[in-house]
């Protein structure tokens, strides 16, 4: 048995033989000399190439565009931008002058040279802009060199996809009903195989840096998209014990799945609200087949990772709308851009930084940049006609910051109305709590608004210093830790001491054990993964508010997080199974 760690991309469990995908992989390309006499014939072979790589996206534009919405397809529309870029096909041209070289070679050496300038970036995501690169570039040379792709849409059995990288056009174009998992040597969580994983509810781990030069043909993969490992021909003991957590899994998924129609509610009564996080429109159909009760946080940022533009104003309100729409009687929550920390946004002006967690980013960089979040505001109170819309806005520290933020979506209304654009002029705005300086007054801060949203993400992060992306002090990410019980207990008292409802959005609301004391504690609402809905919803069936009540008051009483979560695991193991 051979295992190999990665990023845990899209959560799930799977098992099957291994297909090895290697057609991103430059074909042998041919270098030869040509006289001056036949560059244009040269030319003429690369323009002719050009037009039949453009026929492709275009045909695999108007499928993302059909099967997922507008957002997917204008990860292709960026790809035919690109196409018509003056600036490439000159750099083309001239080396093809130059060199006098043939064109298959000039495209190859062009491609690699920006793809490595791209790759040798600092920043993730302009990282992830070299796969676009490679994607276009690649179609380009197997029209020049007349040679056929295998095609993803092909596969007549359940394997397990192994590939060095997956490009937008494989993951668009390939047959979703059998591939049961990805293993991806590059790629992290922002990027594109990542998205379209989670919105495929496909399991993925990447960044495995070298699975495909471990792994052969056929042989059986375990991919456990909850916590990165990937093991190749595992021995029996180890194929059976994940078979057998897959088997309950799939018995708990069909199970929880009965819950759908049911209310939240505690023994005795007490109805609580679940919602669902989701990052792209094409999840709504996962909120409400897990039975959430509408969208908690739509993370608006995907939106903005589409290479080589800013998207539009039509293109955002496109997006809200149909979210809207698709939830029907069920609100959705809009988180307006939070980039800068960890979220690297291509095409945004963000500088380097030092300290980039304590920098330039969320609400902050929003109120600098006018023109952005004046585009986005107007998008969504355009949109909010069409459903339960509403507004948060993300890392406010204080009150100077939320009043900024509120003038700007009152400028965004007054521009609206000078347009002629409908709005729903009621629409309830609120804001995340995820530093303690919002924790701490969160009295002052609700009387500005009709809601609060605990992300505990961050709000842990930056109450115990720890960097949660730091595989060194991850450790100390600690959701049970004193001082981070504390501050949400503060804020949810502050929040009904003035009248506005308390929320989470953050992972900790997606923790079962968690849930009970969250519950006990007073929260409102939950929102987390949709898949992780019908979980929390039978553990908050199984108790009464009595008992949430008690567990939370004896949970605040601990002296550690590991103290609290041994109290949690022994008072709740009757109603929470446990995988081994």
């Amino acid at each position: 048995m051979r295992k190999l760690k990665g990023i845990p991309a899209s959560p799930g469990i799977a098992i099957a033989p291994a297909f090895v995908f290697l057609d991103d992989v430059e074909p042998m390309i041919p270098r030869y000399a040509i006289g001056e006499t036949e560059v244009k014939e040269e030319w003429d072979r690369f323009l002719s190439a050009v037009e039949h790589a453009r026929d492709d996206i275009t045909i695999l534009r108007d499928r993302a565009c059909h099967e997922m919405g507008d957002e997917h397809g204008a990860i292709f529309n960026a790809h035919l931008l690109m196409l018509d870029d003056p600036e490439v096909l000159d750099a083309i041209e001239k080396s093809l002058r130059e060199s006098l070289l043939n064109i298959e070679w000039v495209l190859h050496q062009y491609s690699q040279t920006v793809i490595k300038r791209l790759e040798d970036l600092d920043d993730p995501i302009l990282q992830e802009r070299g796969s676009d690169v490679h994607d276009i570039m690649h179609r380009i040379l197997n029209h020049l060199m007349f040679r056929e792709r295998f095609s993803l849409a092909d596969l007549d059995r359940d394997i397990v996809l192994v590939a060095h990288n997956l490009l937008p056009s494989d993951m668009i174009g390939m047959n979703r009903n059998r591939v049961k998992a990805l293993a991806v040597d590059k790629g992290g969580k922002t990027s594109h195989t990542a998205i379209l994983a989670r919105a495929f509810e496909i399991p993925a781990v990447l960044g495995l840096g070298g699975a495909t030069r471990t792994v052969k043909n056929d042989e059986i993969v375990i991919v456990d998209g909850n916590g990165g490992d990937v093991l190749f021909e595992p021995d029996g003991d180890t194929l059976a014990r994940y078979k057998r957590v897959q088997a309950r899994a799939i018995v708990r998924e069909h199970g929880l799945a009965s819950l759908a129609s049911l209310a939240a509610s505690t023994t005795d009564g007490k109805e609580v609200i679940l919602k669902a996080n989701i990052e792209v429109p094409e999840e709504t159909d996962s909120v409400l087949r897990h039975g959430a009760s509408g969208v908690g946080l739509f993370r608006s940022e995907f939106l903005f990772l589409q290479p080589g533009r800013q998207p539009s104003e039509e293109s955002q309100f496109a997006a809200y709308r149909r979210v809207l729409e698709a939830l029907g009687k069920w609100p959705a929550t809009i988180r307006t851009l939070d980039v800068g920390g960890d979220k690297v946004v291509p095409d945004l002006a963000l500088e380097e930084e030092k300290n980039p967690l304590l920098g330039w980013r969320a609400i902050r960089y929003c109120l600098a940049d006018t023109e952005l979040f004046q585009t986005q505001l107007r998008a969504i109170l355009r949109a909010s006609v069409y459903g339960d819309a509403r507004i948060m806005f993300p890392m406010i520290s204080g009150p100077d910051e939320l009043d900024a933020a509120l003038a700007s979506l009152e400028a965004a209304k007054v521009e609206c109305r000078r347009r002629g654009q409908e709005y729903r002029e009621n629409l309830p705005v609120g804001i995340m709590v995820e530093v303690p300086s919002a924790a701490m007054i969160a009295d002052l801060l609700a009387t500005k608004v009709d809601f609060l949203s605990i992300g505990t993400n961050d709000l842990i992060q930056y109450t115990l210093a720890v960097d949660r992306g730091n595989e060194r002090v991850a450790y100390l990410h600690e959701p049970f830790h004193p001082a981070v019980l504390r501050l949400i207990r503060g804020v949810i008292d502050m929040g009904h001491a003035a009248g506005v409802t308390v929320s989470m959005c953050g992972e900790m609301a997606a923790d079962p054990y968690a849930a009970v004391v969250l519950l006990g504690l007073g929260l409102d609402e939950f929102s987390m993964s949709a898949v992780s809905v019908p979980a929390i919803k039978r553990v908050i069936r199984s108790v009464s508010m009595a008992e949430a009540v008690e567990i939370a008051e004896t949970v605040l009483q601990t002296g550690s997080h590991r103290e609290a979560y041994a109290y949690l695991r022994e008072r709740l193991k009757d109603r929470l199974g446990q995988d081994d």
